[in-house]
């Protein structure tokens, strides 16, 4: 039995430089990168790499994937992978964690599912993701009255102060809506489809005040200023609700087609709670943890967020 496995980071489309780019990387556990082909069509290659069987091979991995500084690593690596490749052409992320036995393996899982791979790839050249978060901050509520300036009695006083403390955090929420339905307003007028994201929570959400928007965006690349504009101005006149543009992104949001969209041309629009969802290369021999979350999840910062959150990006997938 081989000490090492192949590690997928994601399917590539053939295009200049793409071979030297990989060539320079150091991917999962500090190997090298390199791009492999199948036998269908040399426009799709396979980006892989050499990892420690001892850490990969199904139940050590499984075992490993309880270890969150452990996956912050590799989710950290994966995506640094995908976006140097993304820098250069046109990627479909792959899950987290994508493992074959032996090259023969992914490049049989490549074969498979060729045609797919090379009707996403031409579908997403020229666009990249840009994920767009809406935070409501009750705190930024104006406060009530001071009780000596009311003249009320100090009961009263104290109850007139509580309803307009709950007024003032309801109208941040108002707001918050406001500026949702902005973004959407705006983004849809540039963005060739729509994922919508688990809103986070807790530590999760990185930042001040309630996550209560989390989607991503496909953005042609020629559009992308006008885009990031009129978004980040969805909460200007608003009162506490912040607007956050990240980008851009490999598409790990959308290295698959929504189900059920049949889609192809026209803008998706799914209701995608774990980041890219996919298919896993099912080639005998393959396994594929979904760990933190696969591709989409592990997206940029927000992809290595998706190594404890599994999304990132804001999670992971395999097309």
């Amino acid at each position: 039995m081989s000490d090492s496995v192949v590690y997928a980071y994601a399917v590539v489309r053939a295009a200049d430089g793409v071979g030297a780019a990989a060539g320079a990387l150091a991917g999962v556990a500090g190997g090298p990168v390199r791009l492999t082909a199948g036998s269908r069509d040399p426009g799709v290659l396979l980006a892989v790499g050499e990892v420690p069987a001892a850490d990969f091979r199904e139940e050590a991995l499984r075992r490993r994937l309880e270890e969150l500084e452990w996956l912050e690593t590799v989710a950290r690596a994966h995506h640094a992978v995908v976006e140097a490749l993304a820098a250069v052409t046109t990627v479909l992320p792959l899950r987290l964690a994508t493992v074959y036995v032996d090259e023969a393996g992914a490049r049989a899982a490549l074969d498979e599912g060729a045609r797919a791979f090379a009707e996403r790839l031409s579908l997403l050249a020229g666009h990249r993701e840009w994920g767009v978060k809406v935070y409501a901050d009750p705190s930024a509520a104006p406060p009530p009255p001071a009780p000596a300036a009311d003249g009320l009695s100090p009961g009263r006083s104290y109850l007139r102060q509580r309803r307009e403390q709950r007024s003032g955090r309801e109208e941040v929420y108002r707001d918050a809506r406001t500026a949702a339905g902005r973004v959407e307003e705006a983004a849809l007028r540039y963005a060739a489809g729509r994922a919508r994201h688990r809103v986070q929570q807790g530590t999760l959400a990185g930042a001040a005040g309630e996550n209560v928007l989390n989607d991503a965006f496909l953005v042609a690349d020629d559009r992308t200023e006008a885009f990031r504009t009129d978004v980040a101005g969805a909460a200007q006149g608003l009162t506490g609700v912040r607007v956050e543009v990240t980008g851009p992104w490999a598409p790990y949001s959308f290295a698959v087609p929504a189900e059920g969209n049949g889609d192809a041309e026209d803008a998706q629009d799914t209701e995608d709670t774990e980041g890219t969802q996919g298919r896993q290369g099912d080639a005998e021999g393959a396994h594929d943890t979904q760990g933190a979350g696969g591709a989409g999840s592990a997206r940029g910062p927000e992809g290595v967020r998706g190594a404890a959150d599994a999304r990132g990006p804001e999670g992971g997938s395999a097309p």
